[in-house]
């Protein structure tokens, strides 16, 4: 094989690795999300913020997409519509399969 296959080959191994778990990958997204919601969904650093950890996941889906399009209104919309704003259809799927799994 040559080198530069190879190479090649050395970098797609981890990303392929990366989207073959979701969990991880939507573990990776939700750092972000813990400094609101909690290390486990739950901890809220506010009492006004939602417990996500373990909610249902199409809901959490619906939740996430409807933020991003700037379909879902309420007092923290503006906020998470900022955070969602940059993920994709695939971040999404798995920041809500990772959330939960809390």
């Amino acid at each position: 094989m040559p080198r530069a296959a190879l190479q090649l080959l050395m970098l797609a191994l981890p990303l392929a690795a990366a989207q073959a778990d979701p969990l991880a990958a939507g573990r990776d997204k939700y750092v972000q999300c813990a400094s609101c919601h909690g290390s486990d969904g739950r901890s809220a650093v506010m009492p006004q913020y939602p417990k996500i950890g373990g909610q249902n996941l199409e809901y959490l889906i619906n939740a996430l997409k409807a933020y991003r399009d700037g379909r879902r209104q309420g007092t923290y919309a503006a906020m998470m519509g900022l955070v969602a704003k940059p993920l994709s259809d695939e971040d999404i799927a798995n920041l809500a399969a990772y959330i939960a799994s809390l």
